[in-house]
């Protein structure tokens, strides 16, 4: 029987048996993620975090907590940018159903469900996993919290620039627009008008006179790409031993990084202290007091490095070039920034400077490039902040990963499968191979993990 014909031979079956319907293996990545939380406690505490949240005997019972942290974990694994792109993914996909606890018969959560649990868990849940994750960081040896680097990014708002009200009258920036073009003299502007005036104006606008509707918390800034956008400004706080990050926030996008760095170290601070407070944590592997910052120009000015200098932290700020300056009455300033720029200018500074443009940026581009955050599909930075603060603990718990299976990611993962799969028939195809002589290699030399000396003593044991 042909797709698509009419008639058709016998008739369809009513009712399939579940053990008739098809199945997958789950994936490989997923099940040793799911162990590793199953084994450290995830879902009791989760459980015991958001009980006070879940109301017991009104209306239909929801899905668990861990359920809902597992599906935002999902999100970041697989790059998607949305909830919904997250319930269709989790409901098309047999092997993420074990990941989630759900069998092939049971329906998956729906996009509203992830959106109404998130608006009901406030933000100190979200930053409480975001701990925990941390805790299991240092129980695995992946934290050490003594040198870390700042560094931040700008997410494109999920705000138009053509929705902007003034705060004082309430009238529209496409109303202002039009204004500004019957005063040049056109009386019925097209769109192609608005635009071509919307580019010439020198000023494109100030947060002091204008503010989104429905996203009060997006700031008019100018994207890396020139670009005038709405977006926020998302920070990292990341240690330089381990590649973890230890803090994340979210603030103003038109802020100043000298201005977010002070709540940056706060957090981290605070973070890291949590985790050493945990009972659970062996001694060795509590994180140390936080004693260096790296962080590069943007973050250099005099009021940082006194602040820094005063709390018994060395910094490594790269300074840029400002001429000749003046010190005087600035005794305070003068040391610090002096202090500084011998320790930049060091061998060890230019070593971390090196290393946090490597390993801070690593973790933006993970995070919203690769985990789908660069343009955002929520509003209000309370929200934002919540998928924020789990993207970063996904991020961390890659790291975990990494450790156990030798890559971060399912992408990374089947990769590495898809190497090791290819190097096992390269082998397979040398053995068979009739009348061969392998010759000891003078050098020890590694190949993707494995040296030529091992192969050597694999086709001489198998022979």
């Amino acid at each position: 029987m042909g797709m698509g014909k009419r008639q058709r031979s016998k008739q369809e079956t009513l009712f399939i048996p579940t053990a008739s319907l098809a199945r997958t293996a789950s994936h490989e990545f997923y099940e040793r993620l799911n162990a590793a939380l199953m084994a450290a406690g995830f879902d009791d505490f989760v459980e015991d975090l958001c009980e006070p949240f879940y109301v017991a005997g009104k209306g239909r019972p929801s899905i668990p907590p861990g359920t809902y942290f597992r599906m935002i974990l999902v999100g970041y694994f697989e790059g998607l940018e949305s909830e919904r792109a997250i319930d269709w993914r989790v409901s098309d996909s047999l092997a993420l159903r074990p990941f989630l606890g759900y069998e092939l018969t049971d329906s998956t959560p729906d996009h509203s469900t992830l959106s109404r649990i998130r608006q009901r868990l406030p933000v100190e849940v979200h930053e409480a996993v975001f701990v925990w994750i941390l805790k299991a960081l240092s129980k695995a040896g992946l934290l050490k919290g003594k040198t870390v680097a700042v560094d931040a990014t700008t997410l494109e708002a999920n705000a138009a620039l053509r929705s902007l009200r003034r705060r004082d009258t309430g009238q529209t920036y496409d109303g202002y627009l039009t204004e500004l073009a019957q005063t040049s003299g056109i009386d019925t502007p097209t769109r192609q008008d608005l635009a071509k005036l919307d580019k010439k104006r020198p000023k494109k606008g100030s947060n002091d006179d204008w503010e989104h509707p429905h996203d009060p918390d997006a700031k008019v800034t100018k994207m890396k790409d020139r670009r005038t956008h709405l977006a926020h400004k998302a920070e990292h706080t990341v240690d330089l031993d381990t590649q973890a990050i230890v803090a994340v926030s979210l603030g103003d996008a038109n802020e100043g990084d000298t201005s977010s760095m002070p709540w940056s170290l706060l957090r981290a601070e605070l973070n890291l202290d949590a985790v050493a407070a945990d009972e659970q944590a062996g001694h060795k592997l509590h994180p140390q007091p936080l004693t260096e910052v790296v962080a590069d120009k943007g973050y250099h000015s005099n009021e940082v490095l006194v602040d820094l200098n005063a709390s018994g932290i060395r910094s490594h700020v790269s300074e840029p070039d400002r001429g000749r300056r003046v010190w005087k009455g600035k005794h305070d300033a003068k040391a610090a920034v002096y202090a500084n720029r011998r320790r930049t200018h060091s061998a060890r500074g230019q070593r971390l400077q090196k290393r946090r443009a490597e390993i801070v940026e690593r973790s933006i581009v993970h995070m919203y490039d690769t985990g789908g955050m660069r343009r955002l599909h929520l509003r209000g930075r309370g929200n934002i902040f919540k998928r924020l603060l789990i993207h970063a603990g996904a991020f961390n718990l890659s790291l975990i990963m990494r450790q156990l299976l030798g890559a971060g990611t399912p992408r990374g993962f089947a990769a590495l499968c898809r190497a090791f799969r290819s190097l096992l028939a390269t082998f397979e195809a040398a053995i068979r191979r009739p009348h061969r002589h392998i010759h000891r290699p003078r050098t020890d030399v590694a190949v993707g993990g494995i040296t030529k000396m091992h192969l050597h003593c694999a086709f001489v044991n198998h022979a």
